[in-house]
C-alpha cells in the first residue's frame, strides 16, 4: 500500500511538473507596415524625379554608395558616384526639356523589414505631356542608418526608342 501511494506521488508530482512548465513563447516579430514602406519608397522615387527633372544633380540619398544599376542598352554603372555620373551625362544629352515619373505599383518587405524589393512604372514626357518613352522598373533597397536606399535597380522600356 505504501509503496502504491509513493508511486501515485510520484507520478502525480510528474504530471503537475509537466502541466506547471509553461512553454516559452517566441518573441512577437515587429509588425511590418507594408503600406506605409510603399509610401516611404514611392516619396523617395517622387524625390528622385523632381531632383532628375530640374535639372539638378546632387545626393538625395536614393543609391547607396555600393549601389549598382542596370540601365537599359548599358554596361552596369557601380558605385554611387558612376551612378550620379551617368545620370547626369544622361540628362544633359537625352532627357533634357523631358520628366520622368515613377509609379511604384508593389513592394515586397522581408519579414524584418531591412529589405524592400519595389516594382514600378516609369513614365518620361515631353513638353507637351506626350509620352516618349515608358515601362518597368525592380529596384532592391535595403535599410542602413533608418533609411532605406537603393542597392540595385534595372528598367525596362515597354516601346521603341524614338531615333535621337
Amino acid at each position: 500500500m505504501k509503496k502504491q501511494f509513493i508511486k501515485g506521488l510520484v507520478v502525480s508530482g510528474a504530471l503537475l511538473l509537466l502541466i506547471s512548465c509553461k512553454k516559452e513563447e517566441a518573441p512577437a516579430a515587429a509588425v511590418i507596415d507594408t503600406n506605409q514602406i510603399k509610401e516611404e519608397i514611392q516619396a523617395k522615387e517622387n524625390e528622385f524625379a523632381e531632383t532628375y527633372n530640374s535639372g539638378v544633380t546632387k545626393d538625395i540619398g536614393y543609391h547607396a554608395d555600393d549601389a549598382i544599376t542596370y540601365p537599359q542598352n548599358s554596361k552596369p554603372i557601380i558605385g554611387k558616384t558612376a551612378i550620379v555620373e551617368f545620370l547626369k551625362t544622361h540628362r544633359d544629352t537625352i532627357s533634357k526639356g523631358r520628366k520622368l515619373n515613377f509609379k511604384t505599383e508593389d513592394v515586397f518587405v522581408s519579414k524584418d523589414g531591412e529589405q524592400v524589393v519595389e516594382i514600378g512604372y516609369y513614365k518620361v514626357t515631353d513638353s507637351t505631356d506626350a509620352v516618349v518613352n515608358s515601362g518597368n522598373y525592380m529596384s532592391l533597397f535595403v535599410k542602413r542608418n533608418g533609411k532605406y536606399v537603393c542597392l540595385r535597380d534595372m528598367s525596362t522600356s515597354d516601346m521603341d526608342m524614338p531615333n535621337e
